[in-house]
């Protein structure tokens, strides 16, 4: 059977990322932490953290914390199901963790207001993780989180997977940037000399599109810029086209501060919530706020 006040301090630990911050937040010391996460090793026959700056886990020390945040959100809602329960000597604290994955795109237009409206009133603490969107799914396989956004419609061992819509993108730029570097087209060769926006080195979006355009890989010279409000801003200044949220432009669009590279060539991007099968009610209220939202704004309509 598992040590619940050391799965405590595990959780803690990978959490704060520090034995000492940890140590505060159970109050208890570090050396008493340390310890109840030695014995859970030794329990469990490996490793559960890295001790490097931060603490960060393991496989097995992330599946773990993910058992234990579905323990903490079973056991809120058995409290306020059951208040007349005498208070335990490892009391659930009133608000649970609730760790999720949510791509930057969804963040910026229709998945923050839902959130943000479940949690204003839930008694759980959100932490959200920003990925790509063909990333999440490995937030969910790893155990760090219970619930993603996610491109993958196969739903990740344990989950359940339902699908939102789909988010369109666009290819813009300002109408200066395509005079300057597209006045003869948009084609490979145009291509490999403009400068594109990218989130990260895992945003394949602009990639996707340059190679169903030009029926190649085509190499784009490229801006690194994680933030979508960002990628709207760079384009408006002329610092290069990028796939765009059409949520986010079609003001621009409709004035004419950006244009699209070739009209009428979007890119759909079909979007899935995937969570944690058997987690509790708080996660299945999660996922109707979530898939209210996602299928009301991930339409294909012009926006």
């Amino acid at each position: 059977m598992l040590d619940y006040a050391a799965l405590a301090a595990l959780s803690a630990v990978v959490r704060e990322g520090s034995f000492e911050r940890a140590a505060r937040a159970l109050h208890v010391t570090p050396s008493a932490v340390s310890q109840r996460i030695r014995l859970l090793e030794e329990r469990v026959g490996c490793a559960l953290v890295v001790r490097e700056q931060p603490v960060r886990a393991t496989d097995t020390g992330r599946r773990l914390c993910q058992h234990v945040d579905r323990v903490r959100l079973l056991e809120q809602e058995l409290d306020g199901a059951l208040p007349a329960l005498p208070a335990r000597a490892t009391q659930a604290p009133a608000r649970v963790p609730l760790p999720i994955a949510v791509n930057a795109d969804s963040l910026a237009t229709w998945a923050a207001p839902a959130i943000a409206t479940f949690a204003a009133d839930s008694p759980v603490l959100l932490e959200v993780a920003v990925d790509d969107q063909d990333h999440t799914t490995e937030w969910l396989r790893k155990g760090a989180v219970l619930a993603a956004v996610t491109s993958a419609a196969r739903p990740a061992a344990g989950c359940n997977s339902r699908p939102l819509g789909a988010m369109r993108y666009r290819a813009a730029a300002s109408p200066a940037f395509v005079r300057r570097y597209f006045a003869e087209g948009v084609g490979a060769g145009s291509l490999q000399r403009a400068p594109s926006l990218v989130f990260n080195t895992k945003d394949e979006l602009q990639q996707r599109w340059a190679r169903r355009l030009c029926h190649r890989h085509v190499e784009l010279p490229r801006h690194t810029l994680p933030s979508s409000h960002a990628f709207v801003t760079a384009a408006l200044a002329g610092m290069g086209w990028g796939l765009q949220p059409q949520a986010l432009i079609a003001q621009h669009l409709r004035d004419g501060t950006l244009v699209e590279l070739v009209p009428d060539t979007p890119l759909d991007v079909p979007l899935h919530w995937q969570h944690a099968r058997a987690a509790s009610g708080l996660l299945d209220r999660l996922t109707t706020a979530m898939l209210a939202a996602g299928r009301a704004a991930l339409s294909l309509r012009d926006g």
